[in-house]
């Protein structure tokens, strides 16, 4: 495994314990400023309707687990696919609701040497019980 293979692993290693403690902050900073998301049904959008999204779920809590199926390094980009399952639970004791599925993920080495999100189709599906 290379340093930046390693690097990538350890972003996506953080992104799930950031989002787990509701870290918004630490999120953010795992993303480039130009970042796109793009989840079915909706139109693509950016880190500040990312970051609004976010603090509307601040009374849910995320249980998730991440398996990175394919990850390859281009120079300064970089790309993954990756197989995700999270839990979100209401903290006023609502039903928890679970989500399943694959994502592709773009990733940029920017500047500071750190290899942040810049890209992301997420096709996580709700799970029937």
């Amino acid at each position: 495994m290379t340093d930046d293979e390693r690097a990538i692993r350890e972003l996506v290693d953080a992104w799930m314990v950031s989002s787990k403690a509701g870290d918004l902050p630490a999120v953010l900073d795992l993303m480039t400023d130009d970042v796109i998301f793009m989840t079915p049904g909706g139109r693509p959008f950016g880190k500040e309707a990312f970051a609004a999204a976010s603090e509307s779920m601040k009374n849910v809590a995320i249980e998730g687990r991440s398996e990175i199926q394919e990850l390859r390094v281009l120079g300064d980009w970089a790309y993954l696919r990756n197989y995700i399952e999270m839990t979100a639970t209401p903290r006023d004791g609502g039903a928890p609701m679970r989500r399943s599925g694959y994502t592709l993920t773009i990733l940029r080495k920017e500047a500071d040497g750190r290899w942040r999100l810049a890209r992301d189709a997420n096709l996580l599906a709700t799970e029937k019980s």
